[in-house]
Order: structure tokens, then C-alpha cells, then sequence
């Protein structure tokens, strides 16, 4: 009897973490991991860098046809960094777009993630401005480099391990 209680409990628990795109994710045999719903009810999953290109296709074909957003953040100082798509699916007379939040975790000594330029081209910037910012190599980006620092700028200033240097001569500031 107690074991039934509990397998009921940890069945209500998945209902409320996973939604109904990571249901139709696990019907069609997709891997990744339902992080549960954010403050404003936006469905999150965690997908692996390797998974990344095949379900970003998937994601597209279901009707996810808008990056609205991209970017990085760093996890823990030394740990994890996090590569973060927001995606939306717009269509005609729609009272509220659908939207779920993807979330990569990657190593910061192999930061590498495929890049979705080639799915939605807003990726081109953003991807550029977390590679700038992180260090996050974002694989066949058609034009990957730095957009926000110099190029001779040495490191990623948003990680958390980052150390500022003492000094840094700006060029041509007149």
C-alpha cells in the first residue's frame, strides 16, 4: 500500500514538471529533461549539446518558427556555463503564442554547442554575443567572433572566474 502512495506522488510530481511539449517530445522518443514551468508558466527542458541540432529541427517542424531570444549564463564559478533559447510559436489568430525555454549545459573546458543559424537566423548575433561574452563555441555559426569586445581582448569578462586586468589600453580613443 505505501508503495502505491508513493508512485502515485512521484506520477502527480511529473505531471507538474513535464508539459505538453515534452510529453509529445517523449512520444516520438526525444531526449531531454523536463526542468518544469518558469514564473510566467513557460515550459523548460534541458536538452544535450549533442541532441541539440536533430531536436532543434523537430522543435521548428512542430511550429516553434521564432527564436525570440538567446543567451549564456555562467552556472557556478569553475562549473557549468548555460546556453539558453527562448523559442515562440507564432501563427495566425492566435490569442497567445505558445513558448518553451531550452536550456544547454555545457562544460567550460569543451564549451561547445551546434549552432541554429542555420534554423533561425536570429540566432547570428546572439549566438556571437554569448560566444564574446562566455566563450561558448557555437559549431558551423557562419561567421563566429567576437562582436561586443576587441579582438584583442583576452578571456570571457561574464564568467564568474573571470579576472578583470589591471589594465587595458583602449586604441584610437580620442
Amino acid at each position: 500500500m505505501l508503495k502505491i502512495s508513493i508512485k502515485k506522488t512521484n506520477n502527480s510530481i511529473n505531471n507538474k514538471i513535464q508539459g505538453r511539449l515534452s510529453i509529445w517530445l517523449v512520444k516520438h522518443g526525444l531526449t531531454h529533461r523536463p526542468l518544469g514551468f518558469d514564473y510566467q508558466g513557460i515550459e523548460t527542458l534541458q536538452i544535450r549539446s549533442r541532441d541539440w541540432p536533430s531536436l532543434a529541427v523537430c522543435l521548428y517542424i512542430y511550429g516553434f518558427n521564432y527564436l525570440r531570444s538567446q543567451c549564456a549564463y555562467d552556472v557556478e564559478p569553475g562549473g557549468l556555463l548555460a546556453s539558453v533559447y527562448h523559442l515562440t510559436k507564432i501563427y495566425d489568430n492566435a490569442d497567445q503564442p505558445e513558448e518553451v525555454c531550452i536550456k544547454i549545459f555545457i562544460s567550460r573546458k569543451y564549451p561547445r554547442i551546434p549552432s541554429v543559424f542555420w534554423i533561425w537566423k536570429s540566432a547570428d548575433f546572439q549566438e556571437r554575443e554569448s560566444h564574446d561574452m562566455f566563450g561558448i563555441i557555437y559549431e558551423n555559426h557562419p561567421y563566429l567572433k567576437r562582436i561586443l569586445m576587441p579582438d584583442s581582448w583576452k578571456g570571457w569578462p561574464l564568467r564568474k572566474d573571470y579576472i578583470v586586468p589591471d589594465f587595458y589600453e583602449l586604441q584610437d580613443a580620442h
